[in-house]
């Protein structure tokens, strides 16, 4: 089993900056990969970024350039810090943890690009 836990969601104004905060623990593969997703209100969940213990990285066409994912592998951590955020990055963000064993999900933190 994997539990995940995630922080850095908030409240920011346009072209502001976030850093979201996923931690993964529990029984952990030597290989896997872990990111984030968003779900925005009324429309499907989308990827956003996801990032390989081999640092093999993987972006969403609507973040690119804005956003980046890195990792810490001894933290079993990954960090997606934010830049230039925009209204329609607006949404649930939800980390992301899948190994040849499973597939899990953190409980999501929300991201509101407001002025």
């Amino acid at each position: 089993q994997v539990q995940l836990q995630e922080s850095g969601g908030g409240l920011v104004q346009p072209g502001g900056s976030l850093r979201l905060t996923c931690t993964a623990s529990g029984t952990l593969s030597s290989f896997y990969v872990m990111g984030w997703y968003r779900q925005a209100p009324g429309k499907q969940r989308e990827l956003v970024a996801t990032i390989a213990t081999t640092g093999s990285t993987n972006y969403g066409d609507s973040v690119k350039g804005r956003f980046t994912i890195s990792r810490d592998n001894a933290k079993n951590t990954v960090y997606l810090q934010m830049n230039n955020l925009k209204p329609e990055d607006t949404a649930v963000y939800s980390c992301n943890f899948r190994n040849l064993l499973g597939n899990y999900w953190g409980q999501g933190t929300q991201v509101t690009v407001s002025s």
